[in-house]
């Protein structure tokens, strides 16, 4: 069965190698970019550990691939990166590219509500469902039983968030200086009252902190967040 995913470069680093690759989505109803990191042990035979990583607003999966430089330690410890893209490309959707908080490249990992998002900006649900169905059914060198998400600013409130929605999918959760209480924040309001619309119990289901209020299971979660002195 052919592959679902176009491998538009292949770059080796540290051992490993890095996969930039593209497919059409049939949640978002566009073509979605994405990196993989594959280690150098990484193999069918023994499939590595994938950690997500969630980049933050205006991002795209090169930023932190090309400065964060997180594959010089997956190398050494046979750690699978994934690094989905911010927001769907391309749909040139009125007042997408008017600021750099809302659309595109601010898709704060939601499934849109509001016309015209509602189409298109399904981040949720092409994270946990599609994305993860088709990247494991590719790449038998990943552990589909050993998944952690990670990011950084909005990326780590879409994995607070995820990981919160999403009891046992994920074995650890990890931010750094996320977006924490997004309905007290202006990123957050704006965002939300345009993705979801005026409803504010709705932009709760969608806060980590809120959904904090309920949880009981067990929370195997770090959260980063600088002092400045």
């Amino acid at each position: 069965m052919a592959s679902p995913f176009t491998i538009n470069a292949t770059i080796n680093s540290f051992g490993g190698r890095f996969l930039k690759l593209t497919h059409q989505s049939a949640v978002t109803a566009t073509s979605m970019n994405l990196t993989l990191y594959l280690p150098p042990s990484a193999a069918a035979s023994k499939p590595a550990p994938l950690l997500i990583y969630l980049s933050s607003l205006t991002c795209s999966p090169d930023n932190v691939t090309e400065k964060g430089f997180l594959h010089s330690h997956a190398s050494s410890l046979g750690l699978a990166l994934l690094y989905p893209d911010t927001s769907p490309r391309g749909l040139d959707l009125p007042s997408e590219h008017e600021s750099w908080d809302f659309g595109s490249a601010a898709s704060f990992y939601i499934d849109a509500t509001n016309k015209p998002w509602n189409q298109n900006c399904k981040m949720e649900s092409y994270l946990t469902k599609e994305l993860p169905e088709l990247l494991f059914g590719a790449f038998k060198e990943l552990d589909s039983s050993r998944v952690s998400i990670t990011g950084h600013s909005m990326g780590g409130h879409g994995a607070l968030t995820l990981y919160l929605k999403n009891p046992g999918k994920y074995k650890s959760v990890s931010a750094f200086a996320p977006i924490a209480n997004p309905v007290n924040c202006p990123w957050g309001q704006k965002a939300f009252s345009g993705y979801l619309g005026d409803n504010k119990e709705k932009w709760k289901k969608h806060d980590a902190s809120e959904l904090l209020r309920s949880w009981n299971g067990p929370l195997n979660a770090l959260i980063d967040v600088v002092s400045v002195r």
